[in-house]
This record gives structure tokens, C-alpha cells and sequence, in this order.
């Protein structure tokens, strides 16, 4: 199902670093050490570092359902969940995920805070953001959708003209929102996350939302108030994120994903929340709505 998108390899990038007096930095360091290693300048096949003993820290974005959202208990699951599992059982850890923005995820700001191991929220790989981070290799096919409230005659971004577009803050269905108002003659209004997106759509706020195809998908079965008039084909893929140049935790996650598509573990999940095998290359390659460069989440 998925094609290897372009990849650089872990390398070493230049950081601007504070001018600090010697005496503060010598009574700081040690336990700076101690408190934050995103293992910036490692390689594959590197012990793998961690920022908390015993666990992998993963920084998520909820709800953004399947991929990540808090059940009727609270407790936080989804297809990104179950693979980042894969990932700490090798490493012999308990995953901890950490809510944050998307925003702070997509710039990069939660791997220069040490906020996290790596970042799994359904991301889509950009080159912009590519700059910023470290990616595993694509492990989910995503395009663009609109949705729109059952019955409503918004057929496709030319149907918008002098009406409201509802976005997510930070994704590059934004991005591709922005690209395109001009030339469909809509406003766009953004929200901070799905739910809220969804609500807008729902309640009238908006006459129609962007996003990835895949959520959009999995709500409208379970919300008979919308509905998806169209996708965009834009071949875009998820990817896992770490620290720029952490090589070592990288690798470690490409070849889970490698092993978890060999011996059907990945398919097993993609069932698990999809209710049916993931498509084959053939299928996913299709043609489908009004095309872009532009991407998803």
C-alpha cells in the first residue's frame, strides 16, 4: 500500500545557541543533560536514548479519530496508538503519549522543548516540515476530502463562492484552503481540532470542511448530519516524526513498520479500525476529485 516517499538521512544540522555566562552554563549543564536528550546526532543501529527511563514519550494531537482519541473511559487509543505500541514493546517500554497542539508538533517545537521521543498524529510528511524533523518512512496513503451537512448542495470548492470554509489550524488541508480561496472566492474560518471543525460544519458555522480523507470518512458513518460530497487526490502519506537527526530511534521505528507489514501485524490494526484490509498499491494510487499538491493533516 505505501509508496517510500523521498527520504533524507539523519544527519547532524546546525542550532543557534544562546550565549549564556560560563559560571550559569557549568551549574546547568549536568542536569540539563539529565532532563532533556532528543538524541539529536545518532545513526541507525545507536542504542536507542530516551528522554524518560522506561518509556517512550510520544506527543499526539486529540481527538483526531481513528488515529488518536480518548474512548468512553478516557483512555487514549487508535490505529497511531496500536503502532507506536509496536515500537515500545521492542524497545521494552511503556508508551506515554502526551496531548499538545498539532501546531507545536508540525514546527518542531515539542522535539526542541524535549517534550517527546517522537510524534505520531497522523502527520503528514512535507518538505517544510521534513526541515524541521525527522520522518519514518510513509506507513499510511492520505488525500484531501470536503464535508458538508447531509443534503447540501455544496458539491466541490466551486460551490463555496461567498461562503465559509471550516479549517484545522496547522494542517496542510489549511494550507491547501488558503492556496485555493482566491480562486473559489471563499472565506475560510479556523478551528483548533476535528471535533470542533465537525461541529462547525454540523451546526451551520461553516458550509463545509477540509481534511483528510480517512477521518472525515470514519465520522460520517457515525454521524448521519454529514456527509463527504468529494476527495482530492493528492497522494500524500502519514509519517512518524523524531528529533531532527535522531537516526537511531528513526531506523528503530522504520523497521517495525517493515516487520509489522511482513508478518500482518499492520494489517491486523488497519482492520481493527477500518473494518477491512488496506488497500493495495493499485487501489491507492487512484484518481480521485480535484487534485493537488497540497496534503493532508
Amino acid at each position: 500500500m505505501v509508496r517510500n516517499p523521498r527520504r533524507k538521512p539523519a544527519q547532524r544540522k546546525l542550532r543557534s545557541l544562546a550565549v549564556l555566562p560560563v559560571l550559569a552554563l557549568a551549574a546547568t549543564a549536568a542536569g540539563c543533560a539529565e532532563e532533556v536528550n532528543t538524541a539529536g546526532n545518532t545513526q541507525a543501529g545507536d542504542k536507542v536514548e530516551l528522554i524518560n527511563e522506561g518509556q517512550l514519550t510520544v506527543c499526539t494531537h486529540l481527538p483526531y479519530e481513528p488515529f488518536q482519541f480518548r474512548n468512553e473511559s478516557g483512555k487514549t487509543v487508535g490505529f497511531d496508538v496500536d503502532l507506536v505500541d509496536l515500537v515500545a514493546e521492542d524497545l521494552g517500554v511503556q508508551q506515554k503519549l502526551v496531548d499538545t497542539s498539532f501546531e507545536g508538533i508540525e514546527t518542531g517545537q515539542v522535539f526542541e522543548a524535549g517534550d517527546c521521543d517522537l510524534a505520531a498524529a497522523a502527520i503528514t510528511i512535507t518538505d517544510d516540515r521534513d526541515r524541521v524533523m525527522d520522518f519514518s518512512q510513509g506507513y499510511f496513503d492520505a488525500d484531501q476530502a470536503l464535508v458538508v451537512q447531509s443534503g447540501s448542495d455544496v458539491a466541490g470548492l466551486e460551490d463555496l463562492d461567498g461562503k465559509v470554509l471550516g479549517v484545522q489550524q496547522g494542517t496542510t488541508g489549511e494550507e491547501y484552503a488558503q492556496e485555493n480561496k482566491d480562486k473559489y472566492g471563499y472565506q475560510t474560518r479556523q478551528y483548533e481540532d476535528l471535533e470542533l471543525l465537525q461541529q462547525g460544519v454540523q451546526n451551520g458555522a461553516v458550509a463545509a470542511g477540509i481534511n483528510d480523507n480517512s477521518v472525515l470518512l470514519y465520522a460520517t458513518k457515525e454521524r448521519d448530519a454529514l456527509e463527504v460530497s468529494t476527495e482530492f487526490d493528492t497522494g500524500e502519506q502519514y509519517g512518524i516524526a523524531v528529533a531532527d537527526g535522531n537516526g537511531a530511534l528513526q531506523a528503530k521505528v522504520d523497521e517495525i513498520i517493515d516487520a509489522a507489514k511482513q508478518d500482518g501485524r499492520y494489517d491486523d490494526i488497519y482492520k481493527k479500525w477500518f473494518g477491512e484490509a488496506p488497500p493495495s498499491d493499485d487501489e491507492s494510487s487512484g484518481d480521485g476529485g480535484e487534485g493537488s499538491d497540497a496534503g493532508s493533516k
